[in-house]
């Protein structure tokens, strides 16, 4: 996904119940920043880097293995026709930025991705509406397709990627389209409409 401000919740519910956590999409450049590497122009929120490092000193304390992106897709400007070279993650031009995690890191992930039960996946992992940088994205929704445990695509972006990288969603455990409930799913909170259904 795209701010770190936007997950806290989800991020701090799943350090005390995943295995693993993949980090990709525009709040990776916090986590990398918060690891001490340049991030360059990305998308960064200062303001949430020591929320983060505290995650990372969590997900360690817990066993929970947090894999961050090796290598990026940095551009000039955010635009379809933007010049774009892969760059390792650790060292991404000033000026530069991010918008999508880069070949290796897309194998990285599907691997990540391959020996899992139950996957969730929430946010794209680059501006997948831009073709030069959507094949992040398109590699983790295979690597899902792929996969023989139970997939779930949640929130709005995810499943609107995809539906615009053409996949068929019959290849997916379940697909939800309310992003908030989602989210709010994830974090642990009771939803009402589930709630009554418990009842």
């Amino acid at each position: 996904g795209s701010k770190v401000s936007d997950k806290l919740g989800v991020i701090a519910n799943l350090l005390t119940k995943a295995d693993r956590l993949l980090i990709g999409g525009g709040m990776v450049f916090t986590f990398l920043k918060a690891k001490g590497f340049e991030v360059g122009a990305s998308l960064l929120e200062e303001e949430q880097l020591e929320t983060v490092k505290g995650y990372l000193d969590t997900a360690e304390a817990n066993g929970v293995e947090i894999v961050l992106p090796t290598d990026i897709v940095a551009a000039t400007s955010f635009a379809a026709d933007a010049d774009h070279v892969t760059v390792p993650a650790d060292a991404i031009p000033a000026d530069r930025m991010g918008l999508d995690i880069g070949p290796e890191s897309q194998a990285l992930f599907a691997s990540k991705i391959a020996d899992a039960k139950t996957i969730v996946w929430n946010g794209p992992m680059g501006v997948f509406e831009f073709e030069a940088f959507a094949a992040g994205t398109r590699a983790v929704a295979q690597a899902m397709v792929d996969a023989e445990g139970f997939s779930v695509v949640g929130g709005g972006d995810s499943a609107a990627a995809v539906r615009r990288l053409g996949f068929d969603e019959a290849g997916f455990g379940h697909i939800s389209t309310g992003g908030g409930a989602s989210l709010e799913l994830l974090e642990g909170k009771v939803l009402p409409g589930l709630s009554v259904l418990e009842g």
